[in-house]
């Protein structure tokens, strides 16, 4: 009888409350791990963080604004004096907002570029201390495909995923050495309430689903288990890479 993959960790999911993130969060939970659920959605949060532990899991909710750096604080030692350690970050909250250069305002740039690149800084710089003193852990960043090529309809959004990517790559370089790993996950169209967004009607799925090999839209579940392999030991040599789960849409 296998041991569960995460057996004995304890991980931190952003954007937890719902979609990619509460599949990741559930996907954990199941593999071994104690759980905490971050986000703004409170009540949503707390819901599946509920539902984790009907199940038999060990889970928390903390209420997170991710561009808000007392709120990381606060979030991390929420899960260090409740379960006692954090090995695993999963910088998962994200937004999505449509526009060419000339359509995206000022503050419209600032709000994007705060929830997807400032947030994965600043819960990256939170999450660290508390590793070293934990003896490593792996740090998974959502990107997109978005930020390995440039966009048709969200400027702000490629230049945000863009940034993830290439921050991930320092970070795994800078502390590599304290066991501490760093991976991005790339997603392409994945079926989830910012999928909605951006692909709203049938159309445009159809377009979505045209440009990839698999032909369909992806799930939470796949990037879900991506984001498994990253945090668990299995990927102990891996370390500054791109996780690209696209359905061959980047291949072509």
């Amino acid at each position: 009888m296998r041991l569960p993959r995460l057996n004995g960790k304890v991980a931190l999911i952003t954007g937890a409350a719902r979609g990619q993130g509460a599949a990741e969060a559930r996907l954990f939970a199941q593999e071994g791990a104690k759980v905490v659920l971050a986000d703004v959605s409170d009540q949503e949060g707390s819901a599946v963080a509920a539902e984790i532990a009907e199940a038999g899991g060990d889970a928390l909710y903390v209420h997170l604004d991710v561009t808000n750096e007392g709120d990381w604080d606060r979030a991390i030692q929420s899960a260090v004096s409740t379960f006692g350690k954090i090995d695993i970050l999963v910088n998962n909250a994200g937004i999505w907002r449509r526009g060419h250069v000339l359509e995206t305002s000022s503050e419209q740039w600032d709000l994007v570029l705060g929830v997807n690149a400032k947030g994965v800084f600043l819960g990256t710089k939170a999450a660290i201390p508390e590793m070293r003193k934990a003896g490593g852990g792996s740090i998974i960043n959502i990107s997109s495909t978005a930020g390995l090529v440039g966009s048709r309809t969200s400027s702000a959004y490629s230049a945000s995923k863009g940034a993830v990517r290439i921050f991930t790559k320092s970070t795994a370089i800078q502390y590599a050495a304290e066991g501490i790993r760093a991976n991005s996950i790339h997603p392409g169209p994945i079926d989830t309430d910012m999928g909605d967004q951006v692909w709203p009607d049938a159309d445009s799925r159809e377009r979505a689903v045209a440009r990839t090999a698999i032909a369909r839209m992806g799930t939470a579940q796949d990037i879900a288990y991506g984001a498994l392999y990253l945090a668990s030991d299995e990927s102990s040599f891996v370390t500054g890479a791109e996780l690209v789960i696209d359905g061959g849409l980047t291949a072509q």
